[in-house]
Protein backbone atom coordinates (compact mmCIF):
# COMPACT_ATOMS: atom_id res chain seq x y z
CA UNK A 1 0.00 0.00 0.00
CA UNK A 2 1.31 3.34 -0.81
CA UNK A 3 1.35 6.33 1.67
CA UNK A 4 -1.87 8.03 -0.34
CA UNK A 5 -3.82 5.03 -0.20
CA UNK A 6 -3.53 4.76 3.27
CA UNK A 7 -3.96 8.19 3.47
CA UNK A 8 -7.06 7.97 1.71
CA UNK A 9 -8.07 5.08 4.35
CA UNK A 10 -7.23 7.31 7.23
CA UNK A 11 -9.63 10.72 6.07
CA UNK A 12 -12.69 8.23 6.67
CA UNK A 13 -12.60 8.05 10.16
CA UNK A 14 -11.36 4.11 10.10
CA UNK A 15 -10.06 3.23 12.99
CA UNK A 16 -5.80 1.89 11.32
CA UNK A 17 -2.94 -0.42 12.38
CA UNK A 18 -0.26 2.08 10.00
CA UNK A 19 2.66 -0.27 9.70
CA UNK A 20 5.64 -1.06 7.32
CA UNK A 21 9.67 -1.73 7.28
CA UNK A 22 11.09 0.40 8.67
CA UNK A 23 11.83 3.49 6.55
CA UNK A 24 8.83 2.91 5.00
CA UNK A 25 7.14 6.62 5.67
CA UNK A 26 5.08 5.96 8.51
CA UNK A 27 5.73 8.87 10.41
CA UNK A 28 5.74 11.13 7.24
CA UNK A 29 1.70 9.88 6.69
CA UNK A 30 1.39 10.38 10.29
CA UNK A 31 2.17 14.25 9.73
CA UNK A 32 0.18 14.10 6.34
CA UNK A 33 -2.44 13.38 8.34
CA UNK A 34 -2.28 15.63 11.36
CA UNK A 35 -1.86 18.45 8.58
CA UNK A 36 -4.68 16.99 6.51
CA UNK A 37 -6.86 17.54 10.60
CA UNK A 38 -5.36 20.92 11.71
CA UNK A 39 -6.11 22.26 8.51
CA UNK A 40 -9.60 21.44 8.80
CA UNK A 41 -10.19 22.48 12.38
CA UNK A 42 -9.20 19.26 13.85
CA UNK A 43 -6.59 18.74 16.71
CA UNK A 44 -5.57 15.07 17.52
CA UNK A 45 -4.44 13.87 20.11
CA UNK A 46 -0.76 12.35 19.32
CA UNK A 47 1.18 9.85 21.83
CA UNK A 48 3.11 7.36 21.78
CA UNK A 49 4.37 4.11 23.91
CA UNK A 50 7.41 5.78 25.41
CA UNK A 51 8.88 8.84 26.65
CA UNK A 52 11.77 8.29 23.71
CA UNK A 53 8.80 7.88 21.35
CA UNK A 54 6.92 10.53 22.41
CA UNK A 55 10.01 12.87 22.48
CA UNK A 56 10.37 11.91 18.81
CA UNK A 57 7.18 13.11 17.39
CA UNK A 58 6.65 15.68 19.53
CA UNK A 59 4.01 14.89 21.32
CA UNK A 60 3.15 13.10 24.91
CA UNK A 61 3.34 9.58 26.58
CA UNK A 62 -0.19 7.48 25.78
CA UNK A 63 0.06 6.94 29.98
CA UNK A 64 0.13 10.77 30.90
CA UNK A 65 -2.43 11.35 28.04
CA UNK A 66 -5.22 9.09 29.50
CA UNK A 67 -4.40 9.35 32.72
CA UNK A 68 -3.24 5.78 33.69
CA UNK A 69 0.41 7.04 34.50
CA UNK A 70 2.39 3.93 35.68
CA UNK A 71 -0.59 1.57 36.65
CA UNK A 72 0.17 -2.11 35.99
CA UNK A 73 -3.10 -2.85 36.58
CA UNK A 74 -6.97 -1.21 37.29
CA UNK A 75 -10.25 -2.35 38.62
CA UNK A 76 -13.17 -0.54 37.50
CA UNK A 77 -13.11 1.93 40.72
CA UNK A 78 -9.61 3.04 39.77
CA UNK A 79 -10.82 3.39 35.68
CA UNK A 80 -14.06 5.52 37.01
CA UNK A 81 -11.66 8.24 38.94
CA UNK A 82 -9.20 8.38 36.21
CA UNK A 83 -12.49 9.12 33.82
CA UNK A 84 -14.01 11.56 36.23
CA UNK A 85 -10.82 13.57 36.41
CA UNK A 86 -11.64 17.23 35.36
CA UNK A 87 -8.84 17.45 32.79
CA UNK A 88 -8.73 13.75 31.93
CA UNK A 89 -12.92 13.87 31.59
CA UNK A 90 -12.47 17.13 29.03
CA UNK A 91 -9.25 15.87 27.22
CA UNK A 92 -11.25 12.94 26.06
CA UNK A 93 -14.46 14.27 25.17
CA UNK A 94 -12.56 16.96 23.31
CA UNK A 95 -10.75 14.73 21.55
CA UNK A 96 -12.08 12.86 18.21
CA UNK A 97 -8.44 11.08 16.75
CA UNK A 98 -6.19 9.47 19.20
CA UNK A 99 -2.85 8.57 17.59
CA UNK A 100 -0.47 5.90 19.22
CA UNK A 101 3.02 6.10 18.02
CA UNK A 102 5.68 2.91 18.29
CA UNK A 103 2.12 0.68 19.77
CA UNK A 104 4.65 -2.53 19.43
CA UNK A 105 6.37 -1.61 22.61
CA UNK A 106 2.96 -1.02 24.04
CA UNK A 107 2.03 -3.86 26.49
CA UNK A 108 -1.66 -5.50 25.78
CA UNK A 109 -2.95 -5.02 28.88
CA UNK A 110 -1.74 -0.94 29.06
CA UNK A 111 -3.96 -0.62 25.44
CA UNK A 112 -7.07 -2.13 27.42
CA UNK A 113 -6.72 0.20 29.96
CA UNK A 114 -6.44 2.84 27.86
CA UNK A 115 -9.57 1.77 25.79
CA UNK A 116 -11.44 1.32 29.33
CA UNK A 117 -11.05 4.92 30.44
CA UNK A 118 -11.64 6.50 27.34
CA UNK A 119 -15.04 4.70 27.17
CA UNK A 120 -15.76 5.32 30.73
CA UNK A 121 -14.81 9.15 30.20
CA UNK A 122 -16.69 9.56 26.74
CA UNK A 123 -19.44 7.29 28.23
CA UNK A 124 -19.83 5.46 24.96
CA UNK A 125 -19.41 1.41 24.60
CA UNK A 126 -17.65 1.79 21.27
CA UNK A 127 -14.82 1.18 21.18
CA UNK A 128 -12.04 3.75 22.89
CA UNK A 129 -15.49 5.37 22.98
CA UNK A 130 -15.68 6.46 19.55
CA UNK A 131 -12.47 7.75 19.25
CA UNK A 132 -10.95 7.26 15.82
CA UNK A 133 -7.95 5.37 17.16
CA UNK A 134 -4.81 5.11 14.66
CA UNK A 135 -2.22 2.83 16.10
CA UNK A 136 1.65 2.89 14.17
CA UNK A 137 4.34 0.73 14.45
CA UNK A 138 6.38 -2.26 13.35
CA UNK A 139 6.12 -5.51 15.51
CA UNK A 140 9.30 -6.40 14.26
CA UNK A 141 11.53 -3.88 16.31
CA UNK A 142 11.13 -4.02 20.06
CA UNK A 143 8.26 -5.54 22.14
CA UNK A 144 7.00 -4.19 25.37
CA UNK A 145 9.04 -5.76 28.15
CA UNK A 146 5.83 -7.24 30.17
CA UNK A 147 6.23 -8.21 33.85
CA UNK A 148 5.05 -11.63 35.07
CA UNK A 149 2.61 -12.48 37.83
CA UNK A 150 4.32 -14.07 40.64
CA UNK A 151 3.02 -15.56 43.81
CA UNK A 152 3.97 -12.82 45.85
CA UNK A 153 2.03 -10.58 43.52
CA UNK A 154 -0.67 -12.98 42.08
CA UNK A 155 -3.23 -9.94 41.04
CA UNK A 156 0.02 -7.97 39.21
CA UNK A 157 -0.71 -6.47 35.61
CA UNK A 158 -4.51 -7.75 35.49
CA UNK A 159 -7.36 -5.66 34.40
CA UNK A 160 -10.89 -7.12 33.97
CA UNK A 161 -9.32 -10.34 33.06
CA UNK A 162 -7.28 -9.27 30.58
CA UNK A 163 -4.94 -12.50 28.82
CA UNK A 164 -1.14 -12.65 29.90
CA UNK A 165 0.05 -11.85 26.29
CA UNK A 166 3.35 -10.45 24.73
CA UNK A 167 1.78 -8.46 21.97
CA UNK A 168 -0.55 -5.28 21.70
CA UNK A 169 -2.66 -7.21 19.06
CA UNK A 170 -3.69 -9.98 21.41
CA UNK A 171 -4.82 -6.84 23.44
CA UNK A 172 -9.06 -7.27 23.83
CA UNK A 173 -9.01 -3.18 23.15
CA UNK A 174 -7.00 -4.49 19.58
CA UNK A 175 -10.01 -6.81 18.69
CA UNK A 176 -12.50 -4.67 19.89
CA UNK A 177 -11.54 -1.59 17.83
CA UNK A 178 -10.55 -3.67 14.74
CA UNK A 179 -8.65 -1.65 13.18
CA UNK A 180 -7.92 -1.88 9.34
CA UNK A 181 -4.29 -3.00 8.04
CA UNK A 182 -2.67 -0.16 6.13
CA UNK A 183 1.05 -2.03 5.31
CA UNK A 184 3.31 0.08 3.31
CA UNK A 185 4.74 -1.32 0.95
CA UNK A 186 7.70 1.97 -1.03
CA UNK A 187 10.92 2.50 0.98
CA UNK A 188 12.45 5.96 1.89
CA UNK A 189 15.29 5.29 4.24
CA UNK A 190 17.43 2.42 2.66
CA UNK A 191 18.35 2.35 -0.96
CA UNK A 192 20.93 -0.19 -0.99
CA UNK A 193 19.33 -3.07 -2.86
CA UNK A 194 21.63 -5.55 -0.53
CA UNK A 195 21.42 -4.25 2.19
CA UNK A 196 17.14 -4.10 1.71
CA UNK A 197 17.91 -7.98 0.66
CA UNK A 198 19.67 -8.84 4.24
CA UNK A 199 16.80 -6.68 6.16
CA UNK A 200 14.30 -8.26 4.17
CA UNK A 201 15.68 -11.89 4.79
CA UNK A 202 15.92 -10.89 8.71
CA UNK A 203 11.80 -9.92 8.42
CA UNK A 204 10.78 -12.66 6.68
CA UNK A 205 12.91 -15.46 8.20
CA UNK A 206 14.73 -16.50 5.21
CA UNK A 207 17.86 -15.36 6.46
CA UNK A 208 21.02 -17.53 4.82
CA UNK A 209 24.51 -17.36 3.97
CA UNK A 210 24.35 -15.05 1.20
CA UNK A 211 23.02 -12.40 3.28
CA UNK A 212 25.99 -13.64 6.14
CA UNK A 213 28.25 -12.98 3.39
CA UNK A 214 26.99 -9.02 2.59
CA UNK A 215 27.75 -8.33 6.33
CA UNK A 216 31.05 -10.18 6.36
CA UNK A 217 32.24 -7.37 3.81
CA UNK A 218 31.09 -5.04 6.91
CA UNK A 219 32.82 -6.54 9.13
CA UNK A 220 36.08 -4.91 11.54
CA UNK A 221 37.70 -4.30 14.78
CA UNK A 222 37.54 -1.56 16.93
CA UNK A 223 41.35 -0.05 16.27
CA UNK A 224 39.44 0.20 12.33
CA UNK A 225 36.18 2.22 12.90
CA UNK A 226 36.17 5.54 12.59
CA UNK A 227 35.75 8.22 15.76
CA UNK A 228 32.78 9.91 14.50
CA UNK A 229 30.25 7.11 13.72
CA UNK A 230 28.01 6.11 17.09
CA UNK A 231 28.38 2.84 18.37
CA UNK A 232 25.35 0.80 19.18
CA UNK A 233 25.07 -1.68 21.89
CA UNK A 234 22.37 -4.41 23.18
CA UNK A 235 23.10 -3.23 27.44
CA UNK A 236 23.81 -0.21 29.30
CA UNK A 237 26.58 -0.92 31.14
CA UNK A 238 28.68 -1.49 27.66
CA UNK A 239 26.99 1.99 26.59
CA UNK A 240 28.26 3.47 29.55
CA UNK A 241 32.00 1.86 29.51
CA UNK A 242 32.10 2.65 26.21
CA UNK A 243 31.14 6.37 27.16
CA UNK A 244 33.43 6.93 30.31
CA UNK A 245 36.52 5.46 28.72
CA UNK A 246 36.34 7.56 25.77
CA UNK A 247 35.19 10.51 27.95
CA UNK A 248 38.45 9.88 30.54
CA UNK A 249 40.75 9.95 27.69
CA UNK A 250 40.30 13.46 26.63
CA UNK A 251 42.24 16.10 28.08
CA UNK A 252 41.08 19.14 29.98
CA UNK A 253 38.78 19.80 32.82
CA UNK A 254 35.53 17.96 33.47
CA UNK A 255 32.21 19.98 33.82
CA UNK A 256 29.44 18.59 35.40
CA UNK A 257 25.59 19.05 35.13
CA UNK A 258 23.13 17.30 37.84
CA UNK A 259 19.43 16.96 37.33
CA UNK A 260 17.62 19.13 39.22
CA UNK A 261 14.22 17.74 39.95
CA UNK A 262 10.50 18.74 40.96
CA UNK A 263 7.84 16.63 42.01
CA UNK A 264 6.79 12.74 44.14
CA UNK A 265 9.46 10.61 43.28
CA UNK A 266 7.43 7.99 41.35
CA UNK A 267 6.54 10.60 38.85
CA UNK A 268 10.27 12.29 38.93
CA UNK A 269 11.21 8.55 38.45
CA UNK A 270 9.28 8.03 35.50
CA UNK A 271 10.53 11.04 33.63
CA UNK A 272 14.11 10.18 34.40
CA UNK A 273 13.34 6.55 32.72
CA UNK A 274 11.76 8.22 29.83
CA UNK A 275 14.42 10.74 29.65
CA UNK A 276 17.37 10.37 27.18
CA UNK A 277 19.83 12.99 29.35
CA UNK A 278 21.37 11.55 32.10
CA UNK A 279 20.97 12.40 35.81
CA UNK A 280 24.32 13.32 35.83
CA UNK A 281 26.40 14.87 32.46
CA UNK A 282 29.70 14.87 33.01
CA UNK A 283 31.70 16.60 29.18
CA UNK A 284 34.82 18.04 28.41
CA UNK A 285 35.95 19.81 25.37
CA UNK A 286 36.17 17.34 22.43
CA UNK A 287 33.51 15.03 23.80
CA UNK A 288 30.96 13.24 21.10
CA UNK A 289 27.69 14.13 22.33
CA UNK A 290 24.11 13.87 20.88
CA UNK A 291 21.09 16.32 21.41
CA UNK A 292 18.21 14.27 23.29
CA UNK A 293 15.24 16.83 22.65
CA UNK A 294 13.77 19.05 19.96
CA UNK A 295 14.33 22.43 19.67
CA UNK A 296 14.26 23.26 15.90
CA UNK A 297 14.61 27.31 16.99
CA UNK A 298 17.26 26.25 18.78
CA UNK A 299 18.93 24.80 16.35
CA UNK A 300 19.09 21.05 16.44
CA UNK A 301 16.64 18.33 16.99
CA UNK A 302 16.67 14.44 19.11
CA UNK A 303 19.34 12.79 17.58
CA UNK A 304 21.60 15.39 16.48
CA UNK A 305 25.56 14.90 16.48
CA UNK A 306 28.26 17.48 17.48
CA UNK A 307 31.05 17.59 19.55
CA UNK A 308 32.00 20.36 22.74
CA UNK A 309 33.94 22.46 21.24
CA UNK A 310 33.50 24.91 24.79
CA UNK A 311 31.89 26.10 27.68
CA UNK A 312 30.05 29.49 27.97
CA UNK A 313 32.13 31.94 30.11
CA UNK A 314 29.20 33.47 32.26
CA UNK A 315 27.51 30.02 32.99
CA UNK A 316 29.79 27.03 31.44
CA UNK A 317 26.85 26.13 29.06
CA UNK A 318 28.32 23.63 26.36
CA UNK A 319 29.02 25.20 22.81
CA UNK A 320 28.09 22.12 20.58
CA UNK A 321 29.62 22.26 16.95
CA UNK A 322 27.70 19.99 15.26
CA UNK A 323 28.14 17.44 12.17
CA UNK A 324 27.51 20.18 9.53
CA UNK A 325 29.45 23.01 11.59
CA UNK A 326 27.06 25.09 13.17
CA UNK A 327 27.63 26.05 16.87
CA UNK A 328 24.73 25.30 18.84
CA UNK A 329 24.97 26.94 23.13
CA UNK A 330 22.85 23.86 24.67
CA UNK A 331 20.99 25.04 27.45
CA UNK A 332 18.96 23.19 30.35
CA UNK A 333 15.47 22.34 29.41
CA UNK A 334 12.81 20.81 30.99
CA UNK A 335 11.00 17.18 30.94
CA UNK A 336 7.64 17.54 32.82
CA UNK A 337 4.45 16.20 33.53
CA UNK A 338 1.36 17.87 34.03
CA UNK A 339 -2.40 17.95 35.27
CA UNK A 340 -5.14 20.30 34.88
CA UNK A 341 -2.86 22.58 33.65
CA UNK A 342 -0.23 22.07 36.55
CA UNK A 343 2.61 21.29 36.86
CA UNK A 344 3.11 17.90 38.40
CA UNK A 345 6.66 17.07 38.33
CA UNK A 346 9.53 18.14 36.45
CA UNK A 347 13.35 17.69 35.62
CA UNK A 348 15.43 19.86 34.09
CA UNK A 349 19.06 18.72 32.48
CA UNK A 350 20.89 19.55 29.38
CA UNK A 351 19.48 18.13 26.35
CA UNK A 352 22.49 16.05 25.99
CA UNK A 353 24.12 12.89 26.29
CA UNK A 354 27.43 11.16 25.16
CA UNK A 355 27.08 9.66 21.91
CA UNK A 356 30.29 7.04 21.71
CA UNK A 357 27.90 4.71 21.95
CA UNK A 358 24.09 4.28 22.77
CA UNK A 359 21.63 1.27 23.15
CA UNK A 360 20.10 -0.17 20.52
CA UNK A 361 16.55 0.39 22.49
CA UNK A 362 17.43 4.01 22.24
CA UNK A 363 18.39 4.38 18.86
CA UNK A 364 15.11 3.22 17.93
CA UNK A 365 13.33 5.90 15.68
CA UNK A 366 16.70 7.00 14.43
CA UNK A 367 17.93 7.43 11.01
CA UNK A 368 21.60 6.96 10.68
CA UNK A 369 24.41 7.72 8.15
CA UNK A 370 26.51 5.37 9.88
CA UNK A 371 26.87 3.43 13.09
CA UNK A 372 29.44 0.91 14.38
CA UNK A 373 27.60 -2.04 16.28
CA UNK A 374 28.36 -5.08 18.39
CA UNK A 375 25.35 -7.66 18.27
CA UNK A 376 27.35 -10.58 19.88
CA UNK A 377 25.33 -10.05 22.79
CA UNK A 378 21.98 -9.46 21.50
CA UNK A 379 19.36 -10.87 23.93
CA UNK A 380 16.03 -9.86 22.63
CA UNK A 381 14.02 -10.89 19.33
CA UNK A 382 14.04 -7.92 17.32
CA UNK A 383 17.27 -6.32 18.56
CA UNK A 384 19.68 -7.02 15.95
CA UNK A 385 16.88 -5.66 13.01
CA UNK A 386 16.41 -2.59 15.03
CA UNK A 387 20.12 -1.79 14.66
CA UNK A 388 20.79 -2.99 11.57
CA UNK A 389 17.19 -1.11 10.14
CA UNK A 390 18.70 2.30 11.78
CA UNK A 391 21.65 2.87 9.06
CA UNK A 392 20.57 4.19 5.29
CA UNK A 393 23.51 1.66 3.72
CA UNK A 394 25.23 -1.07 4.28
CA UNK A 395 28.63 0.89 3.70
CA UNK A 396 27.56 2.74 6.80
CA UNK A 397 27.58 -0.47 9.03
CA UNK A 398 30.32 -1.31 10.93
CA UNK A 399 30.02 -4.26 12.77
CA UNK A 400 32.40 -5.69 15.32
CA UNK A 401 30.51 -9.45 15.52
CA UNK A 402 27.07 -11.09 16.34
CA UNK A 403 25.20 -13.76 17.80
CA UNK A 404 22.70 -15.99 16.30
CA UNK A 405 19.39 -14.36 17.96
CA UNK A 406 20.60 -11.09 15.94
CA UNK A 407 18.90 -11.97 12.84
CA UNK A 408 16.20 -13.46 15.25
CA UNK A 409 12.72 -11.91 15.21
CA UNK A 410 10.05 -13.36 16.97
CA UNK A 411 8.19 -16.26 15.62
CA UNK A 412 4.67 -15.14 16.64
CA UNK A 413 4.96 -12.31 14.53
CA UNK A 414 6.03 -13.59 11.40
CA UNK A 415 2.84 -15.32 11.36
CA UNK A 416 1.08 -12.42 12.21
CA UNK A 417 2.98 -10.09 9.48
CA UNK A 418 1.34 -12.28 6.44
CA UNK A 419 -1.86 -11.52 8.56
CA UNK A 420 -1.57 -7.76 8.55
CA UNK A 421 -0.36 -8.04 4.60
CA UNK A 422 -3.36 -9.97 3.44
CA UNK A 423 -5.35 -7.66 5.33
CA UNK A 424 -3.91 -4.52 3.91
CA UNK A 425 -4.05 -5.97 0.64
CA UNK A 426 -7.69 -6.74 1.07
CA UNK A 427 -8.29 -2.71 2.03
CA UNK A 428 -6.72 -1.45 -0.79
CA UNK A 429 -8.64 -3.20 -3.20
CA UNK A 430 -11.93 -2.50 -1.41
CA UNK A 431 -10.96 0.87 -1.46
CA UNK A 432 -10.17 1.36 -4.97
CA UNK A 433 -13.15 -0.35 -6.16
CA UNK A 434 -15.07 2.87 -4.30
CA UNK A 435 -15.81 5.50 -6.51
CA UNK A 436 -14.06 9.20 -6.14
CA UNK A 437 -17.56 10.41 -4.81
CA UNK A 438 -17.90 8.00 -2.33
CA UNK A 439 -14.42 8.70 -1.15
CA UNK A 440 -15.29 12.20 -0.97
CA UNK A 441 -18.35 12.03 1.09
CA UNK A 442 -16.92 9.24 3.66
CA UNK A 443 -13.77 12.31 4.22
CA UNK A 444 -16.59 15.21 4.27
CA UNK A 445 -19.19 13.53 6.86
CA UNK A 446 -15.86 12.43 9.25
CA UNK A 447 -15.06 15.89 9.15
CA UNK A 448 -18.17 17.30 9.80
CA UNK A 449 -18.53 14.45 12.47
CA UNK A 450 -15.22 15.66 14.34
CA UNK A 451 -17.07 19.57 14.41
CA UNK A 452 -14.32 20.23 11.82
CA UNK A 453 -14.51 22.70 8.54
CA UNK A 454 -14.77 21.55 5.05
CA UNK A 455 -12.76 24.52 4.38
CA UNK A 456 -9.04 23.86 4.30
CA UNK A 457 -7.84 26.43 6.45
CA UNK A 458 -4.44 28.71 6.07
CA UNK A 459 -1.99 28.87 9.12
CA UNK A 460 -3.47 31.59 10.93
CA UNK A 461 -7.39 30.67 10.17
CA UNK A 462 -6.12 26.89 12.06
CA UNK A 463 -5.13 29.22 15.08
CA UNK A 464 -8.08 31.30 15.08
CA UNK A 465 -10.52 28.29 14.27
CA UNK A 466 -8.86 26.28 17.62
CA UNK A 467 -6.99 28.49 20.01
CA UNK A 468 -5.47 25.61 21.53
CA UNK A 469 -2.83 25.34 18.37
CA UNK A 470 -1.73 29.16 19.06
CA UNK A 471 1.75 29.27 20.06
CA UNK A 472 5.16 30.38 18.85
CA UNK A 473 5.20 30.28 15.11
CA UNK A 474 8.61 27.44 14.12
CA UNK A 475 10.90 28.64 12.20
CA UNK A 476 10.52 26.75 9.00
CA UNK A 477 14.15 27.14 7.85
CA UNK A 478 15.54 26.11 11.24
CA UNK A 479 13.60 22.97 11.65
CA UNK A 480 15.27 22.45 8.15
CA UNK A 481 18.82 23.08 9.11
CA UNK A 482 18.42 20.72 11.79
CA UNK A 483 17.68 18.00 9.57
CA UNK A 484 20.32 18.94 7.07
CA UNK A 485 22.84 18.51 10.22
CA UNK A 486 21.72 15.32 11.06
CA UNK A 487 22.60 14.92 7.61
CA UNK A 488 19.57 13.70 5.52
CA UNK A 489 19.08 14.40 1.84
CA UNK A 490 16.53 16.96 0.24
CA UNK A 491 14.25 14.10 -0.39
CA UNK A 492 14.61 12.76 2.50
CA UNK A 493 13.56 16.58 4.34
CA UNK A 494 10.78 17.08 2.46
CA UNK A 495 9.31 13.61 3.00
CA UNK A 496 9.94 13.56 6.58
CA UNK A 497 8.52 17.38 6.83
CA UNK A 498 5.91 16.82 4.49
CA UNK A 499 6.74 19.28 1.81
CA UNK A 500 7.51 19.56 -1.60
CA UNK A 501 11.09 18.96 -2.87
CA UNK A 502 10.97 21.99 -3.96
CA UNK A 503 10.35 24.11 -0.74
CA UNK A 504 12.97 22.40 1.03
CA UNK A 505 15.12 23.54 -2.03
CA UNK A 506 14.45 26.83 -0.90
CA UNK A 507 15.27 26.71 2.18
CA UNK A 508 18.78 25.34 1.70
CA UNK A 509 19.63 28.14 -0.69
CA UNK A 510 18.14 30.70 1.58
CA UNK A 511 20.35 28.87 4.83
CA UNK A 512 23.34 29.46 1.99
CA UNK A 513 22.55 32.77 1.72
CA UNK A 514 22.61 33.26 5.46
CA UNK A 515 25.65 31.52 5.97
CA UNK A 516 24.29 28.56 7.87
CA UNK A 517 24.86 26.02 5.06
CA UNK A 518 28.70 25.98 3.54
CA UNK A 519 28.81 25.65 -0.18
CA UNK A 520 31.27 22.80 0.35
CA UNK A 521 28.22 21.35 2.20
CA UNK A 522 26.70 20.97 -0.95
CA UNK A 523 29.00 18.18 -2.22
CA UNK A 524 26.71 15.32 -0.88
CA UNK A 525 23.72 16.44 -3.27
CA UNK A 526 25.58 16.23 -6.45
CA UNK A 527 25.77 13.03 -8.26
CA UNK A 528 28.15 12.07 -10.94
CA UNK A 529 26.30 13.14 -13.73
CA UNK A 530 25.77 16.11 -12.71
CA UNK A 531 29.39 16.50 -11.87
CA UNK A 532 30.49 15.87 -14.56
CA UNK A 533 28.78 18.61 -16.06
CA UNK A 534 29.32 21.25 -13.56
CA UNK A 535 31.75 23.22 -15.50
CA UNK A 536 29.42 23.41 -18.64
CA UNK A 537 26.46 24.34 -16.72
CA UNK A 538 28.63 26.96 -14.96
CA UNK A 539 30.05 28.15 -17.99
CA UNK A 540 26.41 28.68 -19.58
CA UNK A 541 25.07 30.20 -17.13
CA UNK A 542 27.99 33.12 -17.23
CA UNK A 543 27.78 32.81 -20.72
CA UNK A 544 23.91 33.61 -20.81
CA UNK A 545 24.75 36.59 -18.04
CA UNK A 546 21.63 35.38 -16.56
CA UNK A 547 20.51 33.92 -12.84
CA UNK A 548 17.23 32.54 -14.26
CA UNK A 549 16.68 28.93 -14.49
CA UNK A 550 14.82 28.42 -17.49
CA UNK A 551 16.93 29.09 -19.89
CA UNK A 552 20.03 27.15 -19.00
CA UNK A 553 17.30 24.15 -18.47
CA UNK A 554 16.05 24.89 -22.08
CA UNK A 555 19.97 25.17 -23.66
CA UNK A 556 20.66 21.96 -22.39
CA UNK A 557 17.16 20.49 -23.80
CA UNK A 558 16.66 18.17 -20.93
CA UNK A 559 20.17 16.63 -20.25
CA UNK A 560 19.45 18.11 -16.77
CA UNK A 561 17.07 18.45 -14.35
CA UNK A 562 15.67 21.69 -12.99
CA UNK A 563 16.81 20.31 -9.72
CA UNK A 564 20.17 19.81 -10.89
CA UNK A 565 20.25 23.39 -12.64
CA UNK A 566 19.55 24.83 -9.21
CA UNK A 567 22.05 23.15 -7.27
CA UNK A 568 24.45 23.79 -9.85
CA UNK A 569 23.72 27.64 -9.51
CA UNK A 570 23.96 27.30 -5.72
CA UNK A 571 27.65 25.95 -6.16
CA UNK A 572 28.97 28.54 -8.60
CA UNK A 573 31.70 30.85 -7.01
CA UNK A 574 30.29 34.11 -6.62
Amino acid sequence: MTQAEALTILKTGANVFLTGEPGSGKSYTINEYVRYLRGHGIEPAITASTGIAATHIGGMTIHSWSGIGIHTSLDMQDIRRIASSKHIGQRMRGTNVLIIDEVSMLAPATLAMVEAVCREARQSYEPFGGLQIILVGDFFQLPPIIKRKTEDDPDQIVLLNEPEARFAYDSSAWKRAKPVACYLTEQYRQDDQNYLDVLSAIRNNTFSMKHVGHLESRRTTYDKVPNEAPKLFSHNADVDLVNKDMLSQLPGELIEFPMRSYGPPGLVATLKKGCLSPEFLALKVGASVMFTKNNPRGGFVNGTLGVVEGFREDDNYPLIRTRHHRLVTAEPMDWGISEGGVSKATITQMPLRLAWAITVHKSQGMSLDEAVMDLSEVFEYGQGYVALSRVRRLSGVHLIGWNQRAFQVHPDVIDKEKEFQLASKTSKEEFANLSEEEIRKRHDAFILACNGTLQTLGDDEIEKYNPSLAGDKIDTHAVTLAMWEEGKTIAEIAAERGLKERTIFDHVEELLKEGNIKRADLARLVTPALAEGLPQIHSLFRELDTDKLTPVFEEFAGLYSYDDIRLARMLIDK
